[in-house]
């Protein structure tokens, strides 16, 4: 399966996202009303009210920020994996880093991008905030006009899925499944927001980002019945937040 891949140079990716604000209250009063009409559609239990939904802000690009993206990449000529961060509070500068590299090192018909959930989440997301930010997208994520077999984006949930459109299946079940390691993480997903804006640890953050690209790369090895990278075939550059 996917054997083909081996004919590129791929990019593996996560990105952690926080909402845009401490809480409800300090939303900007326009944006806060706008926020409560999306709170509406998620509140399907009629319960809730926008304040209590605030913690799901940071999901949707309108409303959050991306404050991490952990990238993941094979040196061919070791056949190393070599696994490094982007992780600022300023998600303009974070933002123009990743940019940086994508459009000096990832920007050929070769080189294709590879994310969990990656085509409904990482991809676009990333694009938006960009797009917000003012900076001007690089051609890996520029994907206007373009067929469907033209955009280089791979997604290990898509590829899971085999065509079943209602089947979501997340990457911590998948590495159970496929006997891949667990990374060691003190975190997870739904406290990222919290340990961002309560204990300002972006190093902490960018660990756990890290732990999941990593996480995304031997799936993909297992979908392509390869071995799993050992961990002295693993480098993890140091982590160094962008100023």
């Amino acid at each position: 399966m996917l054997n083909h891949l081996s004919d590129y140079q791929l990019l593996y990716l996560d990105i952690e996202t926080v909402s845009a604000y401490p809480s409800y209250f300090d939303m900007p009063e326009r944006i806060r009303l706008l926020w409560d009409k999306k709170a509406k559609t998620l509140n399907y239990k009629g319960d809730q009210k926008p304040m209590d939904l605030f913690n799901r802000s940071g999901i949707y690009a309108e409303f959050g920020k991306i404050v991490c993206i952990s990238v993941g990449y094979v040196v061919k000529s070791s056949h190393r994996l070599r696994i490094k961060s982007y992780y600022s509070d300023d998600e303009s500068k974070l933002l123009y880093e990743f940019g940086e590299l994508l459009n000096q090192h990832f920007n050929s018909p070769k080189h294709l991008m590879v994310a969990h959930n990656g085509k409904e989440f990482d991809f676009p997301y990333i694009a938006r905030r960009m797009l917000v930010n003012g900076l001007e997208l690089p051609s890996l994520l520029d994907i206007a006009g373009k067929k469907p077999w033209e955009i280089r984006h791979i997604d290990t949930l898509e590829l899971w899925k085999f065509g079943d459109y209602k089947h979501f299946t997340s990457l911590d079940l998948l590495t159970a499944i496929f006997d891949i390691p667990s990374p060691k993480a003190d975190i997870n997903g739904s406290q990222v927001n919290e340990v961002y804006w309560k204990e300002n640890d972006l190093k902490r953050i960018a660990e756990y980002c890290q732990n999941d690209v990593l996480a995304i790369v031997q799936l993909l090895n297992r979908y392509r019945g390869q071995n799993l990278f050992l961990e002295e075939n693993i480098e993890f550059v140091a982590l160094e937040e962008i100023e």
